[in-house]
C-alpha cells in the first residue's frame, strides 16, 4: 500500500515520524505545507518542512517539538548583541540547515532538489516533498495591515486582532511533478493534524 501524508506543524512532524516507522520508504511519501516559510536573515526558513525533516532523522527537540536537540544558540546570541530583534529562534545547528538550503536555491536548486538533499544529508529515508516550488506566504490581516503567518504567531503571539487571512503567491503556485506522481500513486492520503 502507498501512503501520501500530508504534513504541517510538529503534530503533522509526529504523526509523519509515526508513520515511517511502519511504512517503508517506498511506501510512504510526506507532503509538507510551506504556507509557513519565510525569509529571515537572508535566509529562506521552511518550518514545517525543517520540523518534519528533524523528527524524521531523530535529530528533534522532543521537548519543544521544533528545532534541533541539543541545540546552541551562539550566532542568535551573537546577533541580538549587534543589534537585531532574534524573536525568531534559530539555533546554530538550525542555520547551518538553512544556509545550506540558501546555497541550493541560490545555485538554482528547486526547492523539492533541496528538500530531497537535505533529508538525504540528515539520513531521512523517507521522500519529503514541498507542497510546491513556488513560494506560498500565509499572510494575517489584522487591524495594523498584513503580517506573515510566523510574525503575526511567534513574534507578535497572535496579539493584533485577526480579520482574515489570505495566500500570498497560491495564484502562481503548483504542485510538483514529484507531489502529482505520489498523490495519483497513492492508495490513501492522510491529513495529519497540524
Amino acid at each position: 500500500m502507498r501512503v501520501a501524508a500530508l504534513a504541517g506543524g510538529v503534530g503533522g512532524a509526529k504523526l509523519a515520524h509515526g508513520l515511517a516507522q511502519i511504512l517503508p520508504p517506498e511506501q510512504l511519501t510526506i507532503i509538507v505545507n510551506t504556507g509557513d516559510d519565510f525569509e529571515h536573515l537572508g535566509l529562506t526558513i521552511c518550518p514545517d518542512v525543517d520540523t518534519v525533516l528533524y523528527n524524521l532523522a531523530g535529530v528533534n527537540n522532543s521537548k519543544f517539538g521544533w528545532g534541533r536537540a541539543d541545540e546552541t544558540f551562539h550566532v542568535l546570541t551573537e546577533t541580538k548583541r549587534l543589534g537585531h530583534d532574534a524573536w525568531f529562534l534559530l539555533g546554530d545547528k538550525d542555520i547551518a540547515l538553512h544556509l545550506l538550503r540558501r546555497q541550493m536555491l541560490d545555485a538554482g536548486m528547486s526547492l523539492t532538489g533541496v528538500i530531497l538533499e537535505l533529508a538525504r544529508r540528515l539520513g531521512v529515508a523517507h521522500r519529503v516533498l514541498p507542497m510546491s516550488d513556488q513560494p506560498v506566504r500565509t499572510m494575517i490581516l489584522t487591524p495594523e495591515g498584513e503580517l506573515l503567518f510566523q510574525e503575526y504567531f511567534v513574534h507578535r503571539r497572535t496579539e493584533p486582532v485577526m480579520l482574515g487571512m489570505r495566500l500570498a503567491g497560491i495564484d502562481d503556485a503548483r504542485a510538483s511533478d514529484a507531489v502529482l506522481s505520489a498523490l495519483d500513486a497513492a492508495d490513501a492520503v492522510i491529513f495529519c493534524p497540524s
